[in-house]
């Protein structure tokens, strides 16, 4: 049975993508991309999203995700593509996931490189379904991620329930953690967790080699911010060698 409600419509409106590297420290290589919605003239995300209203997040999303997919396939890389999705937008998540596999099936796009991301800064309520999503997601071999991860207040809660594949620190965690010890404790915390768990963790918000070096002695591999490269309107930024050495 199809989800009307997950069939996308036209939104009467256009964008694009943006692609951000997310590098992989130890291997001094990028690990994969993160696709970030921009207006055609490359205007913020909250240029797109403020014209979205909630009844078109449905087909918002599911032209993300299709978008995303062909954009990253026209660019001819082979590495991980993360995308980020809303869970109010997904109605039922064996429906809603359709569209993308018939896309991944039409261009021949493997699917276990793709990553979809949940933000945790924006209030989760109902955990029962955003489970659901990672289930069904996980069933396709799909990987999962919190993005944001320490921004709200219902981490550790979600990760008592289920698991993701990946975590990505906020970067207000990140931000200045080579100078603030309480930070450095409490990211240290959530990296053994996660290490207890089997979760890897990406460290998002890196803007400075003083912030990366900590990070490193605690093991994170997996990397993300200006740092290393800012977004790259349609394309695919280069990441300088130096930025691999401490």
């Amino acid at each position: 049975m199809s989800c009307q409600k997950c069939n996308p419509q036209s939104l009467g409106i256009d964008f694009s993508m943006a692609f951000q590297p997310i590098v992989n420290f130890g291997d001094q290589q990028v690990w994969g991309y993160e696709t970030l919605v921009r207006g055609l003239e490359n205007q913020s995300a909250a240029y797109i999203l403020d014209q979205i209203d909630g009844t078109r997040v449905h087909s918002f999303d599911q032209i993300i995700r299709s978008k995303a997919i062909r954009l990253a396939h026209s660019l001819h890389f082979n590495e991980f593509l993360s995308i980020n999705f809303l869970p109010n937008a997904v109605y039922k998540p064996e429906n809603c996931i359709r569209s993308t596999l018939a896309v991944c099936d039409e261009l021949g796009f493997d699917k276990k490189r793709i990553m979809f991301e949940v933000t945790e800064a924006e209030k989760i309520t109902d955990h029962a379904h955003l489970k659901s999503i990672f289930t069904e997601y996980k069933k396709h071999q799909f990987l999962t991620a919190i993005d944001d991860f320490g921004a709200g207040y219902s981490g550790l809660n979600l990760l008592a329930e289920w698991q993701p594949d990946i975590i990505k620190l906020d970067m207000n965690l990140i931000r200045g953690i080579d100078e603030n010890k309480t930070k450095q404790l409490i990211v240290k915390s959530i990296i053994d967790v996660c290490n207890g768990l089997g979760i890897q963790v990406i460290a998002e918000g890196v803007e400075t080699k003083q912030e990366l070096a900590p990070l490193v002695d605690f093991g994170v591999t997996l990397f993300q911010g200006y740092y290393f490269a800012r977004p790259l309107f349609e394309g695919l930024p280069e990441v300088p060698a130096e930025t691999y050495l401490l």
